[in-house]
């Protein structure tokens, strides 16, 4: 039986603008060019080989998966990925990267070096074009092999020979110690009058380590788990799509929150809650440059119409993403539908204009300077939350169940209001300061009188409602109320109680099985790890230091072994599920390193000298 990769098993490589993930047996089974949200070229990761894959490692004798790498790992603080098996005659390398562009073509790079011994190894491509539907028209060109479908061409330089044996371009060659071979894929489109350049191999690795290299170097936090944050930082900034500044939610769509389930979802777009939540951490660990790209995306998606804020958009800025499901995929471990677009776009959640505004927020508080753009969008948000902040919305979670007066959604609105107060008492903002503080002042009210359960000590998801949800972990976070009010505790004690596990994961709210929930879907999903992260932060905020940092230890073992995280973990089953890496995982990892490292340096004691 052929063995299916877990979602742990994928290490991702990118440019910035797209990214590859690359599976432990050296099959690149996800790839979209020439952007994240562009259609796969390899989408085996959803489907079969037969849906698109590039397969390099050692020679396989059997139709089934090759043997995982014996090691594996990003070279240094970069994304250049080495893997490397023990052959019963030696041991070879592969090296997978993908060069930031600057003005190149996209192109996935992929270097095969023998250290020891001799070893023989295959090269299997399967270009399948539009999601592993479209099996190209392949010729030779002047030495090259193109493969073209439509728009779409990509072009194979290798220094080893290729055939093509049924649409599937293949190579059988053999590497001793000290011998390299190199591959390197690049797309153009099909029209253009060039053709792209054949790299030289070498200068494009050390280009891309250069890259990661100047990069890390500027992160200014030195505190414990170092390394993680560093990993988490650059998987962020792979993420974001450099010519705009827009931050994808992941690399990924469809991956399910369970084996077989229908949560399948495209991520591969900009969330401004996501983005504005990354921009916090990017901040926090002293990426001002993405700030500043991130808040011109901004200002360039939304325009001048903040009445008609979307809660996500294209990387782009584009703001049509109908949903679609890509029948011909089975999806990963048979859960379909695959999907493609995302209609939550059209909903309403009112927490995303708290989440931006916060951004902005802190960007001012980090020495962004302030611009007329964007306080004019600013404004507009507030103006907008005026109008609308008592009506029902979809919530944070993207429910499809109606909508409800979601008292996350109510706090945000808050933090929103509260974020500009703030700027308007530093002169910041021009705005009625006695207006808003007294807006501030009747959110809060109504929340702590309508969302709040007084019998069992605890806010509730909704107003009347009796169900939890992980989102009132950010309670202290956001100010909302401190965190040693009697109210605050009780509901992290609450959330402990009904959505964590034993071992202290925690579900973003409850599922019922083959009934359909709050969100309006049937089945159950794992544990969410941001939600995770979050009872962390409630944790080391409320006193509990010891017991947040032995959760954060924890979660740090749910990593894959490159340092990655998926959306959910099924604890039961050990594995990670959902699109990945995910974002949101990430920023937790960051978010709670560095709130760590802040409550132990507060609370250490001063020596006299």
């Amino acid at each position: 039986m052929e063995r299916r990769p877990r979602i742990e098993d994928y290490a991702p490589i990118g440019d910035m603008q797209t990214a590859a993930l690359v599976c432990r047996d050296g099959s690149v089974d996800w790839l979209c060019l020439p952007r994240f949200d562009s259609p796969a070229v390899f989408a085996s990761l959803l489907g079969t080989e037969e849906h698109g894959s590039w397969r390099i490692g050692p020679a396989c004798s059997t139709d089934r998966r090759a043997p995982y790498a014996d090691r594996r790992g990003y070279r240094g603080d970069s994304l250049v990925l080495d893997s490397e098996w023990d052959t019963p005659t030696g041991t070879v390398r592969v090296t997978d990267f993908m060069r930031p562009r600057d003005g190149h073509s996209p192109q996935l790079i992929r270097i095969v070096e023998g250290i020891t011994g001799k070893v023989e190894m295959d090269s299997a491509l399967c270009p399948r074009f539009g999601y592993g539907r479209h099996r190209p028209w392949i010729y030779e060109h002047q030495g090259r092999t193109v493969a073209i479908d439509g728009p779409d061409a990509l072009w194979l330089d290798a220094t080893v020979g290729t055939a093509e044996k049924e649409g599937v371009l293949v190579s059988r060659f053999t590497v001793t110690a000290g011998d390299k071979v190199a591959f390197a894929l690049s797309w153009h489109s099909s029209h253009h009058l060039t053709t792209p350049e054949i790299p030289d191999v070498d200068i494009a690795l050390d280009t891309t380590a250069e890259f990661w290299a100047e990069w890390v170097s500027r992160c200014s936090y030195d505190g414990p788990y170092r390394d993680a944050v560093i990993r988490a930082l650059i998987t962020l900034k792979a993420m974001t799509y450099a010519p705009t500044g827009a931050i994808v939610a992941a690399l990924t769509t469809s991956l399910p929150e369970t084996i077989g389930g229908v949560r399948n979802w495209d991520y591969r777009y900009t969330w401004l809650r996501d983005a504005s939540i990354t921009l916090s951490a990017l901040l926090r660990t002293g990426y001002r440059q993405e700030a500043e790209a991130w808040r011109q995306w901004l200002q360039r998606a939304v325009a001048g119409d903040p009445d008609n804020l979307q809660i996500m958009y294209s990387i782009l800025g584009e703001r049509e993403l109908p949903e679609r499901e890509l029948t011909w995929l089975p999806g990963y471990e048979g859960s379909a539908p695959v999907r493609v677009g995302n209609d939550a776009a059209g909903q309403l959640q009112l927490d995303v204009p708290g989440e931006v505004i916060d951004a902005l927020y802190q960007a001012q508080v980090h020495g962004i300077a302030r611009c007329e753009r964007t306080a004019t969008l600013h404004l507009g948000l507030v103006d907008y939350l005026k109008r609308r902040w008592r009506e029902p919305d979809d919530g944070i979670w993207e429910v499809r169940g109606g909508r409800r007066h979601f008292v996350h959604s109510k706090i945000m609105a808050w933090v929103a209001v509260d974020r500009t107060v703030r700027l308007v008492e530093a002169g910041v903002l021009d705005a009625d300061l006695a207006e808003l503080v007294e807006l501030r002042d009747t959110i809060h009210a109504e929340v702590c009188e309508k969302g709040y359960d007084p019998v069992r000590n605890t806010f509730t998801q909704s107003y009347g409602s009796n169900e939890l949800d992980a989102a009132l972990l950010l309670i202290p976070r956001t100010g909302f109320l401190p965190p040693d009010d009697p109210r605050v505790i009780g509901t992290v004690a609450a959330v402990r109680r009904e959505l964590a596990t034993i071992d202290g994961l925690v579900h973003r709210y409850p599922t019922d099985g083959d009934r359909a929930g709050v969100d309006g879907l049937a089945g159950d999903e794992g544990a969410f790890l941001l939600c995770s992260y979050w009872l962390v932060d409630a944790l080391a905020l409320t006193g509990e230091l010891d017991e947040a940092r032995a959760l954060f230890e924890r979660l740090l073992t749910l990593r894959n072994d490159v340092g990655l995280l998926a959306e959910e973990y099924d604890a039961a089953a050990g594995r990670q599920l959902g699109n990945a890496p995910q974002a949101f995982s990430m920023i937790g990892l960051i978010e709670s390193a560095v709130l760590l490292y802040e409550l132990e340096q507060a609370a250490a004691p001063v020596i006299a000298a």
